[in-house]
C-alpha cells in the first residue's frame, strides 16, 4: 500500500493494493471523493463532478 495526500484536507489517503490510475476513492479523514491520477508515485486529485443529464 502506498499513501497520497488529500488535496482537501492534507490527510492521509492509502491506495490498496492493485489501485489503479482512474479509480474513484473516498479520504477517510474528510469523505473526499478523490480519483487516483497516479499509482507511482502515488498522487489523487478531487474527483470530477457528475452532473445530471436531463436529455437536453
Amino acid at each position: 500500500m502506498a499513501d497520497a495526500e488529500c488535496p482537501e484536507c492534507a490527510g492521509s489517503v492509502k491506495l490498496k493494493e492493485g489501485a489503479e490510475q482512474g479509480e474513484i476513492i473516498s479520504c477517510p479523514e474528510c469523505g473526499s471523493r478523490l480519483e487516483i491520477v497516479s499509482v507511482d508515485p502515488p498522487k489523487v486529485q478531487p474527483a470530477p463532478k457528475v452532473d445530471e443529464d436531463w436529455g437536453e
